[in-house]
């Protein structure tokens, strides 16, 4: 076995000191009490912080501190990659993303495809294009006179942030009445 050799001619070991193990646990606790990550995330910062943190580190040693921090903080309870994606799609769906948008978003976190699934199958594109009508002032929360540009533009955004045409068409041409149907659906009728 061929262990890469320091500037200064020892050899470095594949195995993490128990310096470096103490620094990858203290570093996990650190990044997952101010924020939820998932596994890929937690992965790549550690990596990242350790090729920085420790003169002479060789590749085999980053890749065993990574997989201890995400080992302990599974050990912990404290990475779930499924709670992350839950959390996430509910988040997203109250500011009016759509489902195409939230999951592009989980899987460049690094979600599995089949969580991403998963997280998005119960959300509704319909609830979520009417927040973004909300936020945007369209559709049934426009202010100014319907021009062809105005519609256009209203049309494409509706596009551009993940929602289908029906569904951008079906908002656009919405009433206040049927938009607030559709935000809340148990409110009783006055």
């Amino acid at each position: 076995m061929n262990l890469p050799v320091t500037d200064d001619d020892t050899p470095a070991s594949d195995v993490p000191t128990s310096r470096m193990l103490s620094w990858a646990k203290n570093s996990t606790i650190y990044r997952l009490e101010r924020r939820m990550m998932t596994e890929k995330q937690l992965f790549d910062a550690i990596a990242k912080k350790a090729k920085s943190k420790f003169e002479d580190i060789s590749s085999a040693q980053v890749k065993a501190l990574a997989e201890y921090a995400v080992k302990f903080a599974y050990d912990q309870k404290a990475l779930d990659d499924v709670a992350f994606a839950a959390i996430s799609t509910r988040t997203a769906m109250r500011n009016g993303k759509s489902k195409r948008v939230i999951a592009q978003k989980l899987s460049l976190k690094g979600v599995a495809t089949e969580t991403v699934q998963s997280a998005v199958q119960d959300a509704d594109d319909l609830v979520a294009a009417v927040i973004f009508a909300r936020k945007r002032g369209f559709g049934p929360f426009r202010r100014g006179d319907l021009d062809e540009k105005r519609k256009a533009k209203e049309l494409s955004a509706f596009a551009r942030n993940g929602f289908g045409f029906e569904i951008g068409r079906r908002v656009f041409e919405m009433d206040a009445e049927e938009a607030d149907e559709v935000l809340y659906p148990d409110r009783p009728l006055s």
